[in-house]
């Protein structure tokens, strides 16, 4: 099991900033104590139709090519809730991930696994009335990082939602059920075990469509006890 730094009670869900088994983690911690500074209105208050100011959706990842893009495809659907269990509607919500070999479409991206001309790995959704989103894209695949000896990181898909406003945005990873990969990555066992569990998406007969696409649920929530834990990479 991966060694994890004590959590702090009030982020008792999120990683710790220092997770010494994540070497980046080691630069860029702070090294005095944070001061919480409190979100004034404008912070707390967003724009009343984030559709307008987010542009078209992008839901479909796998046909923004001349042609579909290569790998298994899956429906990741779920909703955005706040701490007490409620819808949080008309909110963006981001989604960034690797191809179906492991590579993002970034020039900083130098591993020789092969790119898929057809797949951007990038994508745009607005909650509806009942907090809900959906995208169809590709599984991604898993990668090397060079963190520690034969490192490589589950397949995993990133999520960035604003909430109700800039201030309450949230960057996040959503991992795969089953992975054997995830019990070894020091990124997603910064989270406490507990929380660790919220970042594991579950396989859904019902999100599926026969002979098209598996279905994952993946349900974000913003905020209190529950909340889903921050992204650390």
């Amino acid at each position: 099991m991966v060694e994890r730094e004590p959590y702090s009670p009030e982020d008792a869900g999120h990683p710790p900033s220092l997770h010494r088994p994540y070497g980046s983690t080691l630069k860029r911690s702070p090294g005095q104590p944070l001061v919480r500074i409190p979100q004034t209105l404008t912070e707390t208050t967003g724009p009343s139709n984030w559709a307008a100011l987010a542009g078209p959706s992008m839901t479909d990842l796998t046909r923004r090519g001349s042609a579909e893009a290569i790998g298994q495809r899956i429906i990741v659907s779920g909703r955005v809730l706040d701490d007490r269990g409620r819808p949080v509607a008309g909110t963006a919500v981001e989604l960034w991930q690797a191809n179906a070999a492991g590579r993002y479409m970034h020039h900083k991206d130098r591993w020789d696994a092969p790119l898929d001309p057809n797949f951007t790995g990038s994508g745009l959704a607005v909650t509806d009335d009942q907090g809900r989103y959906r995208f169809v894209t590709i599984r991604p695949g898993a990668y090397p990082w060079g963190n520690h000896s034969n490192a490589w990181r589950p397949e995993h898909i990133h999520f960035s939602v604003f909430g109700p406003a800039f201030a309450a945005r949230l960057v996040t990873q959503m991992y795969f059920p089953g992975d054997p990969l995830i019990a070894l990555d020091p990124i997603a066992n910064a989270s406490p075990p507990e929380a660790l569990e919220r970042l594991i998406s579950r396989f859904d007969l019902e999100t599926t469509e026969e002979a098209h696409a598996l279905g994952y649920v993946f349900d974000i929530v913003l905020r209190g006890r529950q909340a889903t834990p921050m992204e650390t990479d």
